[in-house]
C-alpha cells in the first residue's frame, strides 16, 4: 500500500497494490499495522455502504462534537469524485478542500480525519461506495455544509441541473455559519 499525503494535514490518499492475472486481481484494502505506521491509530468500529446512480451528490455531511467521525472511504463499483472540507477552526487550511477521484478501477481510498465535512458525486452510471467510521451514527449531531457554497470554491464536474440531492443536502449551511471543530 502506498500512503500519499495531501495538501491538507491529516487527509491521506491510500493506493492499495493489486496483484492480477488472467483471473482478475487480489488486493489488501486495509491493514491495521500499515495504517498505524503512516496515518496513526484509528479504531474503526463500523462499515457502511451506499449505492447511488449517476448525478447523485451526497453531502457535505459531518457529525458535531463527541459524535464526529473519521472515515476511510472507497468505491467498489463505479466512479465518484470525493470531497472533504476542513472545518477545524485552528487549522491553517480551514475551509479548504481535497478532491479525489475514487473508482473501482483505480482502487484508491481516502482517509478523512475528524473535523471534516465529506461528500461525493457519482460520475458513472452507478456507484457502490463503502466506508469505515470510528464512531456510530448519531442523527441528533448530524449537520450539512452547503455543497455549492461559493466560499468553498468546489468545482463539481457535473452541472447543477444534472445533480440529484436529498432535501437535507439542499438545506446545508454556508461556511460562515457552519459548526467549527
Amino acid at each position: 500500500m502506498e500512503f500519499i499525503k495531501t495538501e491538507i494535514e491529516g487527509v491521506w490518499v491510500i493506493e492499495p497494490k493489486r496483484y492480477g492475472d488472467a483471473r482478475g486481481y487480489f488486493s489488501e484494502t486495509f491493514r491495521q499495522d500499515l495504517f498505524d505506521k503512516h496515518v496513526g491509530h484509528v479504531d474503526f468500529i463500523q462499515d457502511n455502504e451506499s449505492f447511488s446512480t449517476r448525478g447523485v451528490l451526497r453531502g457535505l455531511h459531518f457529525q458535531k462534537g463527541e459524535w464526529s467521525q473519521a472515515k476511510l472511504v472507497r468505491v467498489s463499483q463505479g466512479k465518484v469524485l470525493d470531497v472533504c472540507v476542513d472545518l477545524r477552526s485552528a487549522s491553517p487550511t480551514f475551509g479548504k478542500h481535497v478532491m479525489v477521484e475514487l473508482s473501482a478501477d483505480n482502487g484508491r481510498q481516502l482517509f478523512i480525519p475528524r473535523g471534516f465535512a465529506h461528500g461525493f458525486v457519482v460520475l458513472s452510471d452507478v456507484a457502490q461506495f463503502q466506508y469505515k467510521v470510528d464512531n456510530v451514527y448519531a442523527p441528533q449531531s448530524e449537520a450539512t455544509l452547503m455543497w455549492n457554497d461559493p466560499e468553498l470554491g468546489i468545482e463539481w464536474p457535473l452541472p447543477a441541473s444534472e445533480l440529484l440531492l436529498s432535501a437535507k443536502d439542499q438545506q446545508g449551511v454556508g461556511l460562515k455559519d457552519v459548526y467549527r471543530f
